[in-house]
């Protein structure tokens, strides 16, 4: 650094402003004039030669360096004096080779009072800046002072008070002796801290728990102190805990399974099925945060400090005095807890809980699941249907909060009388009528029609269709109606007998093909059968070949069964009595090969005929197919109850009034596959047991 200065022509001393340039007094500047000043930096001066020096050799230069500097390290303390303050620095002479730097700013206020001569502590930033300085640091100086005392607080774990500046994540910044340090949330307090805000300002006693050196870090803590103030109380309570204890304390932390509890200084945890003798979903249900709750000491780990306390057990249970509160036939209230396929479970109370199985919820609907009717947290009135101590089981319904509409059922409908009502369901068995919303009978496919052979009751109706029907019984220990709809009118077979005698002439429409023969439709809607080998003069072994659904035959009645519900017919025998014109007529309808052959000749003719290439006309018996069978009867029952197997008994195991010549069909269905489901066989395909439903219409 170049300084000028004022060479004083009267013999006075030339003073530069730094300490360690050599003063140059006006006896060494002699040959300049007198009272003439010269302005010139004082090295500028002795290169001219204006200032002589005294002669000195290399050693002596190298001692006097050596006295008036010492060696210096960076980010070391070092005292010094100010020898310089300008507007934005000071200077200050540390002994060094140069004088030392530091930017006016560090000083803040206290910049104003400084003088040159003061004495301070500095701290060594750089050796050497860009410009060649010293480059030194009040600011860190201070804080270097402020590090060693905190130093020295951690290792002799003294306490010292600090004050809370802010909150950040985790925790609080505290003002520890001028510097920043870090207080934990969990340090805070024995327990855990609910509102941070609330602590900002206050000011703390704390132990330095941990210095940081490279990082400068300097965590605190105030739960240590605590800790150890209450030790000599924690002792004491772990000598004093056995099982059964009561003790109070203050909900510290909850958990999904349960809750901590501090005893002053211990912790213990109230599991969550030791909270209430009823159901808890959470244990926040119970309890809340720094709660004062009342416990007892249920087992005790001494090994590993681990308490376990419980709540429940400081109340009876509910169920030691259910008989004074509860009787069968006592209505209470509760909550919806639980939901089962089979039921719901309804809290009455704290520990008391009942089941409303499902077979109680309703007098008439025949309920799937119970989420039907209740659903979860639903509040709910029932009726104590019984209650078992020993086994702690209450039951409950609901249907018993009204009257059993049974009784009224079995007057209103009463047996023989006739109502109308809706379709609801249809199965391969029969109909499910609704009476009324949630009264339901059936209506078994033999009681549909006096006169069609039903093979599906969809045939005959469909969902939604009003339908009038007779009632034929009721079960009211089983809940069902066993309805009828052909019932509504007269049994038409007694008027059938005179209309449809053997030998009478008639004509039939085919409505259905089956192997053995064609169903003919008869006047008034009545449906009977021919036998193949009544339809053609000649042999017929594809019916579908010559015959086709809807043609109309003539026919003449040959057996008729009023029992069995069946009348026979036969083409040949009609046209047989109608003459030729109308066998031709028939024949060219119906080319069956052969018919012309034999359509006129005379059946002793036939007979004498050899056996090969004269057919053989079977006997109307030998073409009925008979089946030995069980036929199933079916009671009245809900729609909704067929798909239970125990369910679909009903029609098998009930009786009935109905012929057994009206079920051959449906039971010929049944024996001939066991175990398949009834069903009507596909259109384009005959059974055997088609043939005889011509014998049972």
């Amino acid at each position: 650094m170049t300084e000028t200065t004022d060479i004083a022509m009267a013999g006075q001393d030339i003073a530069p402003p730094m300490e360690n340039t050599a003063a140059t007094t006006g006896e060494e500047l002699k040959g300049i004039a007198p009272g003439r000043r010269i302005s010139k930096s004082v090295i500028a001066a002795v290169l001219e030669g204006d200032v002589p020096l005294p002669p000195i050799d290399d050693a002596q230069f190298g001692q006097l360096i050596e006295q008036r500097t010492r060696q210096i390290k960076q980010d070391e303390m070092v005292h010094g004096k100010i020898t310089a303050i300008t507007k934005d620095e000071i200077w200050v002479d540390v002994g060094f080779k140069s004088l030392g730097v530091i930017p006016r700013a560090e000083f803040s206020e206290a910049a104003e009072t400084l003088k040159v001569g003061d004495e301070i502590d500095v701290f060594v930033d750089r050796l050497e800046d860009s410009q060649g300085r010293l480059v030194l640091s009040r600011r860190r100086a201070d804080f270097m002072k402020t590090w060693q005392q905190i130093v020295e607080l951690y290792e002799k774990q003294e306490v010292v008070n600090v004050r809370i500046l802010r909150r950040i994540k985790g925790g609080f910044v505290v003002d520890l002796l001028g510097i920043e340090a870090f207080l934990p949330g969990s340090q805070v307090d024995m327990r855990p801290v609910r509102d941070f805000d609330a602590w900002i300002g206050k000011t703390l006693d704390v132990r330095v728990v941990k210095v940081n050196d490279p990082s400068e870090n300097v965590v605190v803590s105030h739960k240590v102190l605590l800790e150890e103030q209450i030790q000599e109380q924690r002792q004491r309570i772990l000598d004093m805990l056995e099982r059964g204890l009561v003790l109070e304390g203050h909900v510290k932390a909850i958990a999904d399974f349960g809750v901590f509890i501090d005893l002053g200084g211990v912790d213990g945890l109230v599991h969550i099925t030791d909270l209430s003798w009823g159901r808890v979903n959470h244990p926040s249900e119970v309890v809340s945060l720094d709660e004062k709750v009342k416990v007892v000491v249920l087992d005790f780990d001494e090994a590993k400090k681990r308490i376990s306390l419980g709540m429940k057990q400081l109340t009876p249970h509910p169920w030691e005095r259910i008989g004074d509160k509860y009787q069968p036939g006592t209505k209470v209230r509760g909550r919806v807890v639980s939901i089962t396929e089979y039921g719901a479970f309804v809290e009455i109370e704290r520990g008391i809980e009942g089941l409303i199985h499902i077979s109680e919820m309703s007098w008439t609907q025949h309920i799937k699941h119970p989420s039907q009717l209740v659903s979860l947290g639903q509040e709910i009135e029932a009726v104590v249907l019984s209650i078992d101590r020993e086994n702690r089981r209450l039951a409950l319904g609901i249907k018993q909060l009204q009257p059993d509409p049974w009784n009224e059922i079995i007057k209103k409908y009463s047996v023989g009388s006739i109502h109308r009502g809706i379709v609801r369901n249809i199965t391969n068995y029969g109909v499910f009528v609704e009476l009324e919303p949630g009264v339901e009978g059936l209506v078994h496919i033999s009681d549909l029609s006096w006169t069609k052979k039903i093979r599906h009751p969809g045939e005959l109706v469909k969902r939604g269709d009003p339908l009038d029907v007779v009632v034929l019984g009721i079960d009211s220990e089983q809940r069902r109606i066993s309805l009828g709809h052909k019932q509504v009118t007269e049994n038409p077979w007694e008027v059938y007998a005179d209309r449809f005698k053997p030998g009478v002439l008639t004509e039939g429409k085919i409505i259905r093909i089956v192997d053995k023969g064609v169903i003919v439709e008869l006047p008034e809607g009545v449906e009977g059968f021919v036998p193949a080998s009544h339809l053609s003069f000649a042999p017929v072994k594809t019916i579908a070949d010559y015959f086709a659904i809807g043609d109309v035959l003539p026919l003449k009645i040959i057996e008729f069964h009023d029992e069995d519900k069946r009348i026979v017919l036969s083409a040949v025998d009609a046209l047989r009595e109608k003459g030729e014109d109308a066998i031709r007529q028939y024949n060219e309808a119906h080319p069956v090969p052969g018919a012309d052959q034999y359509a006129f000749v005379s059946p002793d003719t036939l007979s004498s005929l050899p056996n090969a290439g004269s057919p053989t006309i079977p006997s109307v018996e030998a073409a009925i197919p008979t089946v030995d069978v069980n036929v199933p009867v079916v009671e009245a029952a809900s729609s909704d109850q067929v798909s239970s197997p125990a369910e679909q008994q009903i029609g098998q195991d009930s009786p009935s009034a109905t012929s057994v010549q009206n079920s051959v069909e449906p039971a010929l269905q049944e024996t001939s596959q066991p175990g398949v489901e009834l069903s009507s066989p596909p259109a384009d395909e005959t059974t055997a047991e088609e043939g005889r439903d011509g014998l049972t219409s």
